[in-house]
């Protein structure tokens, strides 16, 4: 049963892609807000869609600490799956991530990507990727967007860690942004690099706004560290 749901899933992802792909090429005439708002319906669907065709749930925690936002945040998020690529997006609207350039070349899907106004980087130059990370992140905040960072850089599998880098709080304390914390286990769901979908309960969790006002990066950096990964020891590895 679990093959024939994800085969169900991927047809229908797939299509969503070809769809959103082409709708977004039809929108370069609204103004990027706008164009962003209806091509973010995308990130909407495939979490619902998730749900019905793969029985993947979610149960929030801290939504209350950004209920009342009044501006612009770093959101700096574990990053295990592309599951929560999706649900950043859908809570933090309007929001910036930053990927790959070589995704947003890819026909339909890169298309849509850049309906939702990313911040494309080339990772074969690290600092120059470096430069153009800071440079959007500084631009996408003032332009009233919530920027979303995955500080660790990469995909990684539950109970597996990186260094941290401090580009988003450099950015944070720069903008004199507040950062808010992410911690989830989506990778027990849709884990990295692997076609399969589990379906279960991802747990996330939102943490308290973290004030940038008089600290430096490495202290925003490690602060945000300490919550994300004490929240993850108490995260379950699998489903059950």
């Amino acid at each position: 049963m679990s093959s024939v749901r994800n085969t169900v899933f991927t047809i229908v992802y797939a299509l969503s892609v070809i769809f959103y792909g082409t709708l977004s090429l039809t929108l370069y005439v609204l103004p990027t807000r706008a164009r962003h708002k209806i091509i973010s319906t995308w990130t909407n669907f495939i979490i619902w869609w998730l749900k019905i065709s793969c029985n993947i749930n979610h149960k929030l925690v801290g939504a209350e600490n950004i209920k009342n936002l009044q501006s612009p945040v770093v959101v700096m998020s574990k990053h295990q799956s592309a599951w929560e690529t999706f649900f950043l997006q859908t809570i933090f609207w309007p929001s910036s991530t930053i990927l790959k350039k070589e995704l947003v070349k890819i026909p339909f899907f890169g298309w849509g990507l850049l309906g939702l106004n990313p911040i494309p980087i080339d990772r074969s130059n690290p600092r120059e990727a470096l430069k153009q990370v800071k440079a959007g992140g500084l631009k996408r905040i003032e332009d009233g967007y919530n920027l979303i960072i995955f500080p660790e850089g990469t995909r990684l599998a539950p109970g597996e860690r990186k260094k941290y880098a401090r580009s988003g709080a450099d950015i944070a304390v720069a903008c004199g942004a507040d950062v808010i914390p992410v911690a989830h286990n989506a990778g027990t769901c849709w884990p990295a690099r692997k076609k399969g979908k589990i379906a279960g309960m991802i747990d996330i969790h939102i943490g308290q706004p973290i004030s940038t006002a008089g600290k430096t990066s490495k202290q925003v950096i490690d602060e945000v560290e300490n919550w994300i990964e004490s929240t993850m020891e108490t995260l379950p590895l699998k489903q059950a």
